[in-house]
């Protein structure tokens, strides 16, 4: 039989781990199976046309892609009837009735895959006794007595990305699991259900990574917790230090407040700048919201670990939106003091009530309203009206497009220090959204907006002008026009080049007169105000970098 795992991944840079891990372990069996990506964008009949040509399809399903999966396998039986769609994946383990249904779809595999899905391919068609399984027969429907626990020492010499060409890798975000399970309990997580942590082989492991580190560049681990075991997380960091290539990249997901001494003492000593990036769960620093949803953390032990690290480690933060008992200005608050540590990449995002979770069993106890599609987004509560979220994905957005895009750290920077950085970037969000598409404008909207927001609300602060240029100046490769804040005048810019000994035939440069002391700023983020001259030089193909006259700090 040709069966085809599949997937249409949210993106070209990403990998679908779990199709290639059911290819490799049934592969040997099974000379009629193989795998492909696709992506949401691709056009559907044109995928339909591909999957076609098997006889089985089997779609690796989530929160972002099933809407266009279940459109893809109805194009595929309008092709022939007679194909077989299997779903599975964790979309369509829980709540899976209103999936089955449907005409175009056969089977779902509910669950971990592995088990059911070696049964299914050695069964079938007689696949009544397969595990973890709900079909359709006749119009009725039937389910399977659950899997038992795969058992991940069954990943020995597996190696997942064995067929995908070197080439490729380097350019995708490559996805690699050490563990499964979560020994937490936080409610809107579907990784909640699982708390019995299980790790594969540590052999199998360290030659998946080094596979990774050899052809690929960006390595994202999906552990739920990376560093639960003090000795393990080591003993992996000390591996990847060992082998690792220039331009890699290791993400991790951490929980910071539990991050043991020796951990911290190990990155701070052994680890290279840039090497490392931590994705931190915050959420809320509210500790009736945490402990509503079965959370627990300290914000304050959380807090000092990123101050500690965060001259190593990249930090990317996360918040929610919409937790029980967390008010607006519970909300503004958290956000105010995340902003503050000022990551790389703060995400704010909004609560989903993903399919299997406990927070769809409190819907009336907290008011909670939700939308029925993926991925089923918080609509309004009893803490936070419908007109409450809206203002606050405004704001979200102007994080994305001025924080997380790195187009005004140092003007934010000011803002933190001075006003509301919550109030601020929702009404930048609010002013940019009157004139412009939140995903689709031009680099000159981003910074015209900015400085016309800013001359609306704080009309009499010179400096916040003057931040907005630097950020526009420092944005750009190329010297860009003037704008914002005028260059000195003919007279001194001769005088400082020369003073400087700046290379105008090789360089240009945008000289700025301040009214503080910019250095002081980016290094300690301290305003001094005292006068000073700017200079900042563009060589046309790097950022550019600035100069308090002749001495170079960036």
């Amino acid at each position: 039989m040709k069966v085809l795992l599949t997937t249409l991944n949210a993106k070209y840079i990403h990998i679908n781990l779990a199709i290639r891990l059911l290819y490799e372990l049934n592969h040997e069996e099974h000379p009629g199976l193989a795998w492909k990506e696709f992506t949401i964008k691709e056009d559907k009949d044109g995928v339909a046309r591909y999957c076609a040509d098997y006889e089985l399809v089997a779609f690796s399903c989530y929160i972002w892609n099933i809407t266009q999966t279940l459109e893809v396998a109805k194009r595929i039986k309008a092709i022939n009837p007679a194909i077989k769609i299997l779903l599975g994946g964790p979309e369509v383990s829980y709540d899976w009735q209103d999936i089955i249904i449907q005409d175009q779809i056969d089977y779902i595999i509910t669950g971990e895959g592995e088990t059911p899905f070696s049964q299914f391919l050695k069964s079938y068609p007689y696949i009544e006794q397969v595990t973890s399984l709900v079909r359709k027969e006749n119009g009725e429907i039937f389910t399977s007595a659950p899997a038992p626990m795969f058992d991940l020492l069954e990943y020995r010499d597996i190696l997942p990305y064995r067929e995908d060409p070197p080439e490729e890798l380097y350019n995708k975000v490559c996805y690699i699991e050490t563990s499964r399970g979560c020994p937490y309990k936080c409610e809107f997580c579907l990784a909640s259900l699982d708390n019995k942590v299980r790790y594969l082989p540590n052999a199998t492991i360290k030659a998946h990574l080094l596979h990774l580190m050899t052809h690929g560049r960006v390595i994202k681990f999906l552990d739920r917790t990376f560093n639960i075991k003090r000795d393990f997380t080591i003993d992996i960091f000390t591996f990847i230090l060992e082998h690792h290539r220039p331009g890699n990249v290791f993400q991790f997901e951490i929980t910071a407040d539990i991050l043991h001494p020796d951990i911290i003492k190990f990155i701070q000593e052994k680890v290279p700048k840039g090497l490392f990036r931590f994705e931190i769960g915050i959420q809320t620093v509210n500790q009736a919201a945490n402990l509503e949803v079965s959370r627990k953390q300290s914000f304050e032990k959380t807090k000092s670990i990123i101050l500690q690290l965060q001259d190593k480690v990249e930090m990317h933060l996360d918040l929610i939106v919409g937790l029980a008992l967390d008010y607006w200005d519970d909300i503004k608050y958290s956000f105010e003091e995340v902003f503050k540590l000022f990551p790389p990449e703060l995400q704010l995002g909004f609560l989903k009530f993903l399919k299997g979770t406990p927070m769809r069993d409190k819907l009336d106890q907290h008011g909670f309203v939700f939308d029925p599609n993926p991925p089923y987004q918080i609509i309004e509560s009893n803490y936070l009206s419908k007109e409450q979220l809206q203002k606050i994905e405004v704001l979200e957005n102007a994080l994305e497009i001025y924080w997380n895009k790195k187009r005004a750290p140092y003007t934010l920077q000011y803002v933190t220090a001075k006003y509301s950085i919550f109030e601020f970037l929702m009404g930048l969000g609010h002013h940019f959204g009157t004139d412009h598409d939140y995903h689709k404008y031009a680099l000159t909207n981003v910074f015209d907006k900015l400085y016309t927001y800013a001359q609306q609300v704080f009309p009499e602060d010179q400096i916040l002008q003057e931040f907005i240029a630097i950020d526009y100046y420092l944005f750009h490769k190329i010297r860009p026009k003037v704008q914002y804040v005028g260059e000195v005048d003919h007279a001194q810019r001769n005088l400082i080049i020369q003073q400087a000994g700046l290379n105008h035939h090789k360089f240009r440069f945008v000289i700025l007169a301040l009214h503080f002391n910019f250095e002081q700023f980016a290094t300690n983020r301290q305003l001094e105000m005292i006068p000073s001259e700017l200079v900042i030089q563009y060589d046309g193909t790097e950022k550019p970098i600035w100069k308090m006259m002749d001495l170079v700090v960036g």
